[in-house]
């Protein structure tokens, strides 16, 4: 019998693993899903739990009732590719016969005080301890350093939340970069609305208990930090053996195999997958078709079939700017913006869709009912 071991449950292992159940089903393979959190973590609302609200939990065992798979509520400490053996938190060693690498990417800490004094988005307990420092000031500054989408959905959504706090948003380049000029236009002009004072072409060199240091030596008040600017793969794959590019994603080939290790599949923000317009970027859109296709390959060559090669092409940049407003952003296969864009009560519906599509898509997965290529445009 075969045992596939999916390490990570976020959006792409929990579709992988999903995917796999279902489509080895008749082969009699064992799926075995690993995380550290017995939760589903929506990573596309963690800027909504730091504002403060309410959202629903989702149990994994509940999300993957029925499937057959085997949930071990663990963290990897250890993985041993060549001996087919991962190491967990509990002392368990378990063995696998295929594996697939889910565990994302984490913030980059590199810079001096982030680790000490910064709030990040690696999970949900660190946006609730955000939550908690933000409901616990009465006055002051937030420092929100970084100015892609996670950092312009966050401080549009502190700054709303928390009307009576100075929002300062530190970014290298424009806020929202990749977007076309007429949606970072409007981005910028939802942030003047919503009082946020944005300081473009910063370096941020060091953050500090009560302030940021900017090259050059300027300080900027900060009361709390969110720290967004960056992202890393986990030490583990490095430190596995296995073949990693310079930002530490898993190096695979056109099927999503590991190019060292071909037991190993990697998927999402955690593998480091080559487009003909380049090395494709983490996001939940591009993320779950890597997962489908991973198990799809998965499958096909344990019936002794063909594994295709991965294709994908982007299609939209949505943004939240608060609860009320948003910006879509349509794209071309390579993620360069088109001219076409929406904005107001139509993009915040839209926005809404995307980031409710994958819990749905769960359970229609379970059935056999959703083809990879329908993730490609629904999920952000």
């Amino acid at each position: 019998m075969t045992h596939i071991m999916v390490l990570g449950a976020g959006y792409t292992g929990m579709m992988a693993a999903i995917r796999v159940a279902v489509k080895t089903r008749r082969q009699g393979a064992r799926v075995t899903l690993v995380n550290a959190s017995p939760r589903f973590t929506e990573r596309l609302r963690m800027h909504q739990t730091a504002a403060g609200q309410r959202l629903t939990g989702h149990a994994i065992e509940k999300v993957i009732a029925g499937t057959g798979i085997t949930f071990l509520h663990d963290r990897v400490t250890g993985l041993d590719p060549g001996r087919h053996e991962v190491t967990l938190q509990s002392g368990r060693v378990a063995r696998f016969d295929k594996l697939v690498y889910a565990l994302g990417t984490v913030t980059d800490r590199s810079t001096p005080g982030v680790r000490e004094h910064a709030h990040v988005y690696d999970d949900h307990d660190g946006a609730l301890r955000l939550a908690d420092a933000l409901k616990r000031l009465t006055e002051g500054t937030v420092v929100v350093a970084g100015g892609g989408l996670t950092g312009v959905e966050s401080a549009t959504e502190i700054a709303e939340a928390h009307p009576h706090l100075r929002v300062v948003l530190l970014s290298r380049g424009a806020p929202a970069s990749m977007m076309g000029d007429r949606a970072r236009a409007y981005v910028r002009r939802a942030m003047d609305r919503l009082g946020i004072e944005v300081r473009e072409g910063v370096e941020v060199e060091k953050v500090l208990p009560d302030a940021v240091e900017l090259a050059g030596g300027e300080l900027v008040a900060s009361s709390v930090t969110l720290w967004t600017a960056g992202t890393t793969g986990l030490p583990l794959a490095r430190e596995s053996g296995l073949d990693v590019d310079g930002r530490g994603r898993v190096v695979v080939d056109a099927t999503l195999r590991s190019v060292s290790h071909p037991d190993v599949y990697a998927v999402g923000d955690a593998a480091a997958v080559g487009q003909p317009y380049g090395v494709i970027h983490g996001t939940c859109q591009s993320g779950i078709p890597t997962a489908l296709h991973a198990a799809d390959v998965i499958a096909a060559r344990l019936r002794g079939g063909r594994a295709r090669p991965f294709r994908f092409g982007y299609f939209h940049q949505p943004l939240s700017l608060g609860r009320a407003d948003g910006v879509i952003q349509f794209t071309r296969g390579d993620d360069s913006p088109r001219r076409a864009y929406l904005t107001g009560r139509w993009a915040v519906v839209y926005k809404e869709t995307v980031s409710s599509s994958p819990l749905p898509g769960f359970a229609l997965l379970k059935r056999g009912l959703v083809p990879a290529r329908a993730f490609r445009l629904s999920s952000g």
